[in-house]
């Protein structure tokens, strides 16, 4: 299961990540047709505007398709073979579930005009009440249906995934084998998907009720709403199952709900998206920021930067050259990107007394930047998105609060971080006792891609030792057979920022963010390898 759950963290990234590179691009669009910011005469250039316009619609374009990327992504991630496929039978898959619930939902008389807030109205509801009956529903690619964001991508994903893993080698009897392996996916969840969509047109309505009850807990638990966020997004950041999290945030009520240029919007990161196309007031966009990216750059950008340079502080003289160079460089990531899993992985499995004070401290920096009024978003939370979603777009997101409780977070994590490695002689990385095997093994540092390879698979146990080899942003992750085969000794040769055993016949091997050149590299050694010995 944890090895399921892995994979599927995995398969959310791509993504967040196309999701990440829009938002940078909407941003700045936005930033660009604020005239406090580029002035009147540059907004009134009608030829430039109406390109930056364009370059709105092209990111809200993304936005809105996010279901299906969701589903291509989760589809691909979790099948082995024949991945191109396995993505059209995802696309097929995910029309025809939309198509399924339009045609039950029409069934009931239920269609764009009779849930319109107009005719809701006229029936006799509130505006209220018609307001969050017709957020139930919504049009996607011309099939009005449940709102079911990204859930129905990831259901989709993980349906046509597991019929792929099942029948892409199957065969059938001869007159009928054409049909066979690859060509029966398409086929079987053309069969299987309207099914599926049957369940959900009537399991989906309670699946909504009680997420609006979940969102109503949070909200009713007001600032601490964030702060239980931030502190489970890194509690369960050593699963991978913090990604889960972060979609229930960003796309359901449980990160708030709001009604932006006459629609309702649900979801953290749907709200600060609408905000951006809308130029809606700061009031609104702090809505979704409490959730999104504000909280994350105080850690970001100054608590585990510090804490990482505490690390370097208490590392052993003879080891400070070489931690100083891996440390710089996640700090760097870390700073700039947002991706902070280089420097955590440093310390959470080593001391997990700091690990739950970095999940308190990240559960408060979101809490203080909500109570502070702060309106800094976007899901990187590096330093360009600071500057892109905070700076750029002026004073009223009180973005310098950010750099003033960033510096005291520095200042406190630092402190912490340098008296309990030293009061507890905790073995962050660089205060290692070697032995005289440890040190000849770590001379053998691989150069060359093939060398590298070489030296993780020997590690490993070898090829025939390896099941199965896949990456995250930061780690490599491997399953192999026989977990007694491993040699971490060798491994470490090749200077990983630390090595995870999270299950017995699994093992993740920090490497930062070179980690997806590695994983490429490494798979096609192990396939030469396989067909060298064929």
């Amino acid at each position: 299961m944890k090895g399921f759950l892995q994979k599927f963290g995995k398969s959310l990234l791509m993504p967040i990540s196309t999701l990440a590179a829009a938002g940078l691009i909407l941003g700045l669009a936005a930033m660009l047709q604020n005239p406090s910011i580029v002035g009147e005469s540059f907004s009134k250039l009608e030829a430039v505007q109406n390109i930056i316009g364009y370059i709105r619609k092209l990111a809200g374009f993304i936005f809105g398709s996010l279901p299906v990327f969701f589903a291509i992504s989760v589809t691909a991630g979790m099948t082995k073979e024949e991945k191109v496929t396995a993505v059209y039978s995802s696309v097929l898959g995910f029309f025809i579930f939309h198509l399924t619930l339009n045609y039950m939902l029409g069934l009931k008389g239920i269609n764009a005009d009779t849930t319109s807030v107009k005719y809701l109205t006229e029936q006799g509801m509130t505006s209220v009440q018609a307001s969050l009956e017709n957020a139930r529903y919504e049009t996607v690619f011309g099939f009005l249906t449940y709102r079911m964001n990204v859930f129905a991508g990831v259901i989709i994903g993980l349906v046509v995934a597991e019929l792929h893993n099942r029948f892409h080698k199957i065969e059938l009897p001869s007159m009928f084998n054409f049909f066979g392996g690859k060509r029966f996916v398409p086929i079987i969840t053309i069969v299987a998907v309207p099914f599926v969509a049957l369940i959900s047109y009537y399991v989906w309505p309670y699946f909504d009720f009680i997420i609006s009850l979940f969102g109503k807990s949070i909200e009713v638990t007001g600032i601490f709403g964030p702060f239980i966020y931030g502190f489970l997004n890194r509690l369960l950041i050593p699963t991978g199952l913090h990604h889960i999290l972060n979609q229930l945030v960003r796309f359901t009520n449980i990160g708030g709900s709001t009604t932006i240029n006459g629609e309702v919007v649900t979801g953290a990161l749907n709200i600060y998206n609408a905000t951006l196309v809308n130029n809606s007031p700061v009031d609104v966009v702090r809505l979704g920021t409490r959730f999104v990216g504000q909280g994350h750059m105080i850690i970001a950008m100054f608590g585990l930067p510090a804490a990482a340079l505490a690390i370097i502080k208490t590392s052993f003289p003879e080891n400070k050259k070489y931690i100083k160079s891996l440390m710089l460089a996640a700090i760097a990531a870390s700073f700039v990107t947002g991706i902070t899993e280089p420097i955590e992985f440093s310390f959470i499995f080593i001391s997990p007394v700091l690990f739950l004070f970095h999940a308190v401290m990240t559960g408060l920096a979101y809490m203080i930047m909500a109570v502070l009024g702060v309106a800094v978003g976007n899901i990187q939370a590096g330093i360009i998105d600071f500057f892109i979603f905070g700076v750029f777009r002026g004073m009223d997101t009180r973005w310098f609060l950010v750099i003033i409780v960033g510096i005291i977070y520095g200042f406190v994590y630092y402190k912490v971080f340098v008296f309990f490695i030293m009061k507890f002689n905790v073995n962050t990385p660089g205060r290692e006792n070697l032995n005289d095997e440890e040190e000849s093994e770590g001379k053998e540092i691989a150069v060359e891609d093939t060398e590298l390879s070489e030296t993780i698979i020997r590690g490993l146990g070898g090829t025939e030792n390896i099941a199965d080899v896949e990456n995250c942003f930061t780690r490599l992750r491997v399953q192999v057979l026989d977990p007694e085969k491993i040699n971490e000794t060798v491994i470490k040769s090749t200077r990983p920022s630390g090595i995870v055993r999270p299950e017995k016949n699994y093992i993740h091997i920090i490497y930062g963010l070179k980690v997806e050149s590695i994983t490429k590299n490494l798979k096609e050694y192990i396939k030469s390898q396989k067909e060298a010995k064929n």
